[in-house]
């Protein structure tokens, strides 16, 4: 691996700000403190800064010479609403909040980036480093972008990155294309009506019609959709119900959807109200449909992709980046931002584990487990790529 010695020298000042950051772990747009760690230190550093973009969102401005081209480099911050059961000094000290996503991770990696650049500035333009917060679930990307991200500070490109367990460290991962899902929610009630469970006939059984429904939602997945594309439905939850000699009056069915494209998303959500309504109206029931978009796929632009990728192999050789990486039906709301401006998204291997001190969780160091922990030998090498993608990004040749 080809790191820059100046951010491997600052190696222990970005264990230390990430480690303080997964201890103080903050909900979507509850961020006020991580935050504030971000701006004093990017100001400590002699970064401009502008708060306030997505509610708790923060943008540090570093310029060099006289170029008008510009280059945005994005973290997130926010942790998820769950217990940790990790015990090592740095685990979470608020209950039920967790850095098990690794945005502590993420956060400190792009400010070690913001130090070396503001040091440094071997480029000619200006480097937005983005700070946004409510990735999980809040849509954050979207609120900065609402808020006018890309109008006060235009930018020709935006790139962003994820740590990934399960690849070593010092790989990366990337494809051009979908590279993470669309995520969708839906809440699904039948309307029939209550009876004497013994006397079945004189009501509607709303449980029977929402198991019909359940069921034939499938058949969207294997016989509506082409078998090229992907598609995911999922039924998660169905609550009917109070009593065991009881009909109730209403069943609701709850799941997921994730797609790679707008055209799966929009045949499945069409199919899916068509069969709910007609499958309730044979059994003389109504339905009530309820189908929320949340993020849209994410999609990698082909050219930034393939930028993203020559400064990866730059870094740890072509052998160890993976230019055809599996999507993922996981999500991401980075999508929204490579929706308004071309970029691109990369995986970084956070090793399977081995890196967890004394203390951690018998689970997995997957994503969303309470066993997690950020990989601290990341973050020289995820400083080094953004600084290596935003100096080739604004070169002066």
């Amino acid at each position: 691996m080809k790191l820059l010695d100046p951010i491997v020298e600052f190696h222990a000042e970005l264990q230390k700000i990430r480690r303080d950051i997964h201890a103080h772990p903050e909900l979507c747009f509850e961020e006020q403190r991580t935050a504030d760690v971000v701006a004093a230190k990017l100001s400590e550093w002699g970064i401009p800064i502008v708060r306030g973009l997505g509610v708790t969102g923060v943008v540090g401005i570093i310029k060099n010479g006289n170029s008008n081209r510009a280059v945005g480099l994005r973290a997130d911050m926010d942790a998820l609403p769950m217990q940790e059961i990790n015990t090592f000094p740095h685990a979470s000290q608020h209950a039920g909040k967790m850095h098990a996503c690794g945005h502590d991770g993420h956060t400190a990696m792009l400010l070690g980036a913001a130090h070396y650049l503001a040091r440094h500035r071997n480029f000619d333009g200006t480097v937005y480093v983005i700070f946004q917060p409510a990735e999980e679930g809040g849509g954050g990307a979207r609120r900065m972008i609402a808020d006018g991200l890309f109008e006060k500070y235009p930018m020709e490109a935006v790139f962003g990155m994820h740590n990934w367990p399960g690849v070593a460290v010092g790989q990366f991962g990337v494809t051009p294309g979908p590279m993470m899902a669309s995520s969708n929610e839906f809440e699904v009630t039948v309307v029939g009506r209550g009876a004497h469970a013994a006397q079945p006939h004189k009501g509607v059984d709303p449980i029977m019609i929402a198991v019909q429904i359940a069921q034939s939602w499938q058949t969207i997945i294997s016989r509506n959709k082409n078998p090229l594309e992907a598609g995911v439905l999922s039924v998660t939850q169905i609550h009917s119900g109070s009593a065991t000699n009881v009909i109730p009056d209403e069943a609701t069915l709850i799941g997921t959807v994730r797609t790679f494209s707008m055209a799966v998303l929009d045949l499945i959500e069409k199919r899916m109200k068509d069969i709910a309504d007609h499958t309730a109206a044979a059994f003389d029931a109504e339905v009530r449909f309820e189908f929320k978009r949340n993020y849209p796929p994410l999609i990698n632009h082909e050219k930034e992709t393939a930028f993203a990728a020559r400064v990866m192999e730059s870094v740890v050789g072509a052998a160890n980046v993976d230019t055809k990486v599996e999507p993922t039906m996981g999500a991401e709301d980075f999508a929204y931002m490579l929706q308004a401006k071309p970029g691109c998204y990369v995986f970084i291997g956070n090793g399977e584990g081995e890196h967890r001190s004394a203390g951690h969780g018998l689970g997995p160091c997957n994503l969303h487990n309470p066993s997690y922990d950020f990989n601290d030998d990341l973050l020289p090498l995820g400083a080094t790529y953004w600084v290596r993608l935003a100096e080739a990004f604004l070169s002066n040749s």
